[in-house]
């Protein structure tokens, strides 16, 4: 990979005092081992609103007592699940949102946790990462709302793909997924749109083997050890991919550009999957 993707030396992780992190600092704590990255867990205090009406000092002050405590014992986790893991606590002050997009410049990789709420309630949400975060950072995000499934023989990556820019950075990372973990990887091309007369149908499935085999040219060589299918079904890309990901270490997909008004500029598949998908999420902006 190059660019911003490949640049961090550390991964991020959002710390949210109020929620359970462990599943997703674990999924973080394990990458970090795997890749040999520092793991830099950050909380944020939002700022005191001028406009309330009442002195907002220690509601503030019990969040950053808080945001402290989740920190301290966050860090003491990770290094006990990796000691040898390089693992720092931040405790900054600012939007949750706007400091770990802030953060996700300079990073490898992103981590945060999900509840799997509803497009408006996440929207809606005071203290939702997820969709402002995912739609605006300039590297991969992971959205740990399920745990992995590493009982699935053989393990495997999905990865979905359309041919176009975004689709090939998502490709890209997928692959070095997949050969971190020893995992196969499934390469997906969703069909949305079946057609009546065979002849048709069978044009249009030589069109879309055309663009897998011509997406994944010249990764085998660098990833020889990665077993890699490719499969064209037909559907809604959500629900596919989805159901494709269901006992998936994770699965993969591009993002187009940056997010606008409080990321809602989403993709709606990324939108979907963050939703939909029963295994971690992982978003990889265009290189």
């Amino acid at each position: 990979m190059s660019g911003k993707t490949g640049e961090g030396r550390e991964l991020v992780v959002g710390i949210d005092p109020a929620r359970d992190w462990h599943l997703a600092l674990a999924w973080a704590a394990d990458e970090a081992h795997r890749r040999r990255l520092g793991l830099h867990l950050v909380a944020a205090v939002p700022p005191q609103h001028d406009t309330h009406p009442v002195d907002d000092t220690p509601h503030q002050t019990a969040l950053r007592q808080a945001g402290a405590h989740a920190l301290e014992d966050a860090v003491d986790w990770a290094r006990d699940r990796h000691p040898e893991l390089e693992v720092s606590g931040d405790l900054q002050a600012g939007p949750p949102a706007a400091v770990i997009g802030r953060l996700s410049q300079e990073a490898r990789m992103v981590v945060l946790g999900s509840r799997h709420l509803s497009r408006t309630a996440e929207f809606f949400s005071a203290g939702s990462l997820v969709v402002p975060v995912a739609a605006q950072a300039g590297c991969p995000v992971v959205v740990v709302g399920d745990a992995e499934h590493v009982s699935q023989q053989p393990p495997y990556v999905v990865v979905g793909i359309d041919g176009s820019e975004s689709s090939k950075a998502a490709l890209a990372f997928a692959y070095e997924e997949a050969d971190l973990r020893g995992a196969e990887l499934r390469v997906i091309s969703v069909s949305q749109s079946p057609v009546l007369r065979l002849h048709d149908e069978e044009v249009a499935l030589q069109a879309q083997r055309r663009m897998l085999a011509e997406a994944t040219a010249g990764w085998p060589a660098k990833y020889p050890d990665v077993a890699v299918r490719h499969e064209i079904p037909i559907g809604h890309p959500v629900e596919e991919l989805a159901k494709a990901a269901e006992h998936a270490l994770a699965v993969v997909v591009g993002r187009r550009g940056r997010g606008g008004y409080s990321g809602m500029h989403l993709g709606s598949v990324v939108h979907g999957l963050l939703h939909r998908a029963h295994c971690p999420v992982i978003t990889v902006p265009t290189v």
